[in-house]
C-alpha cells in the first residue's frame, strides 16, 4: 500500500510539473519589427519577446546579444531588445531563450549591403489570407518595374513595386527575391505558410523542447512500475514462504503416536513444492 501511495503521489506531481511546462512553452513568441526578413545595413531592429520581462535575444554565431543589457525595455505583453544598426555580420538565426531553457521560434534575417531588398513578411502566413511582397529600393524613386522570382523562375511583373498573393496555400512557400531595373537585385529569403487553425501548427524548436519532459516522465512511470511489481512480486514469494514453513510441522492434535507424526513430517519435507519454499 505504501509503495502504491508513493507511486500514486509521484504521479500527480509529473502531471502537474508537465501541465505547468506546457504553459511556458505556450506563452513563448518572438517577434521583429518591421515584420521583415531583409534589411539594409545600418538599419534599426527591434526583437520582441513576449511572456518575459527580460529579452534575451540569441544570435546563431555570436550568441547572447549583448546590447540587449541596455536596450530591454518592458512592453504590455513582455520585453523587447532594440539592435541600433544592423551589419552584414548579422545575418543569421536569432531567437530567445527563457530562464529555464526554452526556446522561441526562429526568425532568420538577411542584412545586405545592396540597394534592394524584398519585403516580406518575417512571420508565417496563415493560409487562405492575403500576403503583400514588397520589392524596395534604398533610392526612393516612385516610377520603377520590379521583377519577382521564386526559386529563381520569374513569376510577376509589376509597376508599383509589389505583389499580392491572394488565399495563400501550402504550396506558396519557399524562396522568393526581386529585382529592380537599373537598381539591382535583393537577396532570398523563405516565405513560411502555416494552417489557419493555430492549434495544427507547432514551431519544430517548440516541439522538441517540449516533448523532452514527456520523455522524462514516461520513463520515470515505467521503472515506478518496474518497483511496484517487484515489490509486490517479493511479497508475494515471503507470503509463501511463511506458509511452507509454517505447514512443515503438523500438530499432534489428532491422537496419532510420535513415531506417525514423525513419518507425516518426514514426507512433506521430502515434497518437491516444499523443498522448493524451503530454498526461496
Amino acid at each position: 500500500m505504501e509503495i502504491t501511495a508513493l507511486c500514486i503521489r509521484l504521479l500527480m506531481t509529473l502531471v502537474i510539473l508537465l501541465c505547468t511546462h506546457d504553459q511556458k512553452v505556450n506563452a513563448v513568441s518572438f517577434r521583429i519589427s518591421p515584420n521583415r526578413l531583409q534589411f539594409f545595413e545600418y538599419e534599426k531592429v527591434t526583437f520582441y519577446c513576449e511572456g518575459v520581462v527580460y529579452c534575451q535575444v540569441v544570435h546563431e554565431v555570436k550568441g547572447k546579444i549583448k546590447s540587449c543589457n541596455r536596450t530591454n525595455k518592458r512592453t504590455p505583453t513582455g520585453s523587447s531588445c532594440t539592435i541600433s544598426n544592423v551589419y552584414l555580420e548579422d545575418s543569421g538565426e536569432y531567437w530567445y531563450e527563457t530562464e529555464g531553457g526554452t526556446r522561441s521560434n526562429i526568425i532568420n534575417i538577411t542584412v545586405t549591403a545592396g540597394s534592394v531588398i524584398l519585403e516580406s513578411p518575417a512571420i508565417p502566413v496563415i493560409e487562405e489570407g492575403n500576403v503583400t511582397l514588397c520589392c524596395r529600393n534604398k533610392v526612393a524613386s516612385s516610377n520603377f518595374m520590379a521583377e519577382f522570382y521564386k526559386y529563381g523562375r520569374h513569376i510577376h511583373s509589376s509597376s508599383t513595386g509589389n505583389m499580392t498573393i491572394h488565399r495563400v496555400s501550402k504550396s506558396d512557400e519557399g524562396l522568393y527575391k526581386c529585382s529592380i531595373s537599373g537598381g539591382g537585385e535583393s537577396p532570398e529569403s523563405w516565405l513560411s505558410v502555416r494552417a489557419s487553425n493555430p492549434d495544427s501548427y507547432k514551431d519544430t524548436t517548440l516541439v522538441s523542447s517540449g516533448a523532452t519532459p514527456w520523455i522524462i516522465a514516461i520513463t520515470v512511470f515505467s521503472a515506478l512500475l518496474v518497483l511496484a511489481g517487484l515489490y509486490h512480486f517479493g511479497k508475494c514469494c515471503w507470503d509463501r514462504a511463511e506458509f511452507g514453513l509454517s505447514s512443515r510441522v503438523i500438530p499432534n492434535s489428532f491422537g496419532l503416536s510420535e513415531t506417525q507424526t514423525q513419518g507425516i513430517n518426514q514426507l512433506i519435507a521430502d515434497d518437491p513444492f516444499y523443498s522448493t519454499i524451503q530454498q526461496i
